[in-house]
């Protein structure tokens, strides 16, 4: 009250002077206010009194009293603030003349923050002040004042606007100085650009930029930058570098910043590439380009997995005398990790650790969690614990990276042992934590533990979330627990969360799943708004509960609705059609995808013409292969080997031929199973078709064909395994190639793949075929010596051969 007190004896105001009894009053309150002993009722009661006193004083108060008090505090300007707020926290109502005086003398003092805080109480409350217009306000404050004043005036008020993203009346006041004969600061111009690129408002960026020397106004680095950010971020790279021209014929050398400006923007449109050869170019033209340069185009090239080519920036980094930083090798490690190049990966970490730099647990989290997701939990483990030992901080997502996954892998003990080391660490675990271990639980059926880890959480202060009433629910009805899985619900609801579209599925799925279908259809009947991950969850919970006939029919009556569901409850329902053998309802179920632009993946496709070609259903197979080539899905090396060994099983050489050509044709690389299924072929071509070919001419054809794949395989490289090579052995014999027999089983034996029984039978049949009964003796002795077991093939070939009357051996069998 000091101020107060101070501001009433300055002011030579008659209403001042004639209630000398009113400052009297209010000097004895603000003393009051300012003694902490001041605790009897009777001395509270005064000073409640006296504050009464002051606040109808200050209500009788009229503008002109208080302008005239500011303008004499403003060579103070904060006792003037201080005054100003008192009046205001005593019920003064200021009008536009008390903000004008205020905003004058704060912006005289430039107290920014202060000045900030007035114009913002007035921009938000702008209807509280029904007597002035916040423009009025402006248009009052400036008059008569120095342009000096003017600029600084309109600078605050521009970015007061722009600071609560008011971006049409911030522009308003940015050509209204101009009106007034005054030019705005450049420092605000980009402020308020910087405001406009940060809420995307981009357009409008430009806009200023190409304006700001109709303001009068010359752009500075920083306008520059800001201008190619926005461009770059609308995607007009051309006209972004028309600002770099702009800035030479400036003649103002262009900040290194600018030139990251413009890779970061190649970058985040995908053009990775495009950016690595730029800084390659600006490197020899001596750009002034920095390290953030490099960091950005190997953050663009692994976020598009392109890693080879980001290592290659990583090396050229350090050639051009960079030193690369954690960001660099975190961007790598990461791209590396989620692509299961984990040998890479962690080759990098150990190559940045030689280099001093330190690691962190958020560049181990990806090695992680790559290892977890190819399944190698144990060594995700062993290299958790020597990055502990490393002394590396593992905070909680590392944890629950190792917690999923031994939930996941059906190890829920380990990773209960895993949670509580982490509690024993004084890490404490997080609701994600929490619900993950629950989850687990839930999944192996463990509802007790899951249920006694719930009311830990919240015991230790943590929330559950949607996600763990999702889990719980799920768990609960996938238990056929009906009543508990509805008290639940009713629970969260009670708290105020809103059981979301997941939600609903899971107990709907759930439910099927714990033989529950008629209580799931129920449920799904009653839900007032149906979503498509409902239906979706409906088709799954058939295909569950093997009820793939209402599955089927519920996703043709969603397709003719143009619905498909998702592609999990599609693949699922094509998996089960196909398991139960109702190939012509997988093969509509295809087609319709297909008709609605639902392509399913590689894996699935093959699985369903293995179907097809399993039960030797090749034309439907062949009609599925078709479809999925016009559609521009070009099958893999195993769906083409499927199909040439179906053809080839029902002595459709041709055809098969015809598709190896294709396969070939198309780039795809046959594989050792493609070439074993066309070496067993090569004994059923008939040349030209006809059943009646002489001997001789039909084993010269399956010579020279078989003598053709064995060079194409040496030539693609391509090396034969233990099948393989018995059927190149077994067919060379067959084709009179003894010497070329014997040869490929010692380079078999050479390479170290050990022959089988089946590689033994054929070579001791080959060997009797030529009349060679020491070679086949030689090779049973062998057989013998490495413990392989005959089976009635090859006792049938000894017998045939009288090999086992000769030796009088036996086998066990």
């Amino acid at each position: 009250m000091w101020v107060w007190v101070s501001a009433v004896k300055l002011v030579s105001c008659r209403r001042f002077i004639k209630d000398k009894l009113l400052i009297r009053s209010c000097s004895v309150s603000g003393l009051a206010c300012l003694n902490p002993t001041c605790s009897n009722l009777e001395e509270e009661a005064s000073h409640t009194h006296n504050k009464t006193h002051v606040s109808d004083a200050i209500r009788e108060l009229d503008a002109v009293n208080v302008v005239e008090v500011l303008n004499n505090l403003k060579n103070v300007p904060s006792n003037a603030f201080s005054f100003y707020c008192q009046l205001e926290e005593n019920g003064f109502c200021h009008n536009i003349s008390t903000y004008a005086a205020m905003v004058r003398i704060l912006c005289y003092a430039r107290l920014q923050k202060r000045l900030n805080s007035i114009l913002l109480k007035v921009i938000r409350k702008k209807n509280d002040y029904p007597g002035f217009k916040i423009m009025d306000l402006f248009e009052v404050v400036v008059q008569n004042e120095s342009p000096d004043l003017v600029s600084r005036m309109s600078d605050a008020f521009m970015k007061a606007y722009a600071s609560v993203a008011m971006f049409d009346e911030a522009v308003e006041i940015l050509f209204l100085t101009k009106q007034y004969g005054f030019a705005p600061s450049i420092f605000s111009c980009n402020f308020l650009m910087n405001r406009l690129v940060e809420c995307r408002k981009l357009d409008m960026a430009v806009a200023i930029y190409q304006n700001l020397k109709t303001l009068g106004l010359s752009p500075n680095d920083y306008s520059y930058v800001i201008a190619i950010k926005a461009l770059c971020k609308m995607g007009d790279f051309e006209e972004a570098l028309h600002v770099f021209q702009e800035i030479e014929e400036a003649g103002v050398t262009p900040c290194a910043f600018a030139y990251s400006t413009y890779i970061e923007g190649l970058c985040a449109h995908r053009q990775s590439d495009k950016a690595s050869e730029l800084v390659k170019e600006w490197v020899i033209s001596k750009v002034p380009i920095v390290g953030y340069a490099f960091t950005v185009v190997i953050r663009g090239l692994c976020n598009e997995m392109k890693l080879k080519e980001a290592e290659s920036v990583l090396l050229d980094m350090q050639k051009q005398g960079f030193t690369p930083d954690m960001y660099d090798y975190s961007a790598l490690i990461r791209g590396y990790s989620k692509a299961g190049y984990l040998l890479e990966a962690l080759a990098l970490h150990e190559e940045m650790i030689s280099k001093g730099i330190k690691t962190n647990c958020v560049i181990v989290s990806p090695i992680l969690q790559g290892l977890c997701h190819k399944g190698m939990v144990f060594e995700a483990f062993e290299k958790f614990k020597e990055f502990e030992k490393f002394g590396i901080f593992l905070d909680e997502a590392c944890y629950n990276v190792m917690l999923d996954a031994l939930c996941k892998t059906g190890k829920v003990e380990y990773a209960v042992e895993f949670f509580s080391e982490m509690k024993v660490k004084q890490i404490a675990p997080d609701v994600i934590n929490y619900t993950t271990l629950i989850s687990g639980c839930c999944i192996q059926g463990k509802l007790f533990d899951a249920l006694n880890l719930f009311r830990e959480m919240k015991d230790n202060g943590h929330k559950p979330d949607i996600v763990t009433y999702n889990v719980l629910v799920g768990g609960l009805s996938r238990k056929g627990l009906m009543a508990e899985t509805f008290n639940l619900l009713n629970y969260m609801e009670a708290l105020g969360l809103k059981p979301s579209t997941t939600t609903h599925s899971m107990i709907i799925e759930g439910l099927c799943i714990g033989g529950k279908v008629e209580e799931a259809e129920a449920f799904f009947e009653r839900l007032e708004e149906k979503h498509l991950e409902n239906y979706a969850a409906m088709v799954n919970g058939y295909c569950e509960a093997n009820h793939t006939s209402k599955a089927f029919e519920l996703f043709i009556m969603l397709s003719k609705l143009g619905y498909i569901g998702s592609k999990a409850s599609c693949y699922k329902l094509l998996r089960n059609l196909c398991l139960e053998g109702e190939d012509g309802k997988a093969l509509l179920l295809l087609e319709t995808m297909l008709s609605l632009n639902f392509n399913p993946n590689q894996i699935l496709c093959s699985s369903i013409m293995g179907a097809f070609c399993r039960a030797r259903y090749i034309e439907k197979a062949q009609s599925l292969f078709n479809m999925l080539v016009h559609r521009g899905l070009t099958p893999d090396v195993i769906t083409y080997t499927m199909m040439i060994n179906s053809y080839c099983r029902m002595n459709r050489l041709r055809e098969a031929n015809d598709l190896f050509s294709d396969m070939k044709k198309r780039g795809i690389r046959p594989d050792v199973i493609t070439y074993t299924v066309l070496l067993g072929s090569c004994f059923e071509l008939n040349p030209g078709g006809s059943h009646s070919v002489p001997h001789a001419e039909k084993t010269k054809v399956n010579r020279m064909r078989l003598s053709a794949l064995e060079t194409e395989m040496k030539d693609m490289d391509v090396q034969p395994d233990v099948i393989c090579y018995t059927i190149l052995i077994d067919k060379n014999y067959k084709t009179n190639n003894t010497q070329d027999a014997t040869n490929l089983f010692e380079e078999m034996i050479d390479r170290g793949l050990e022959p089988d029984t089946v590689t033994f039978t054929a070579l001791i049949s080959g060997y009797l075929r030529n009349g060679d009964r020491e070679g086949a003796v030689l090779a049973v002795n062998e057989m013998e010596m490495k413990g392989i077991q005959p089976d009635d093939c090859t006792v049938s070939v000894l017998q045939h051969g009288g090999i086992l009357k000769a030796r009088k051996v036996e086998f066990q069998h």
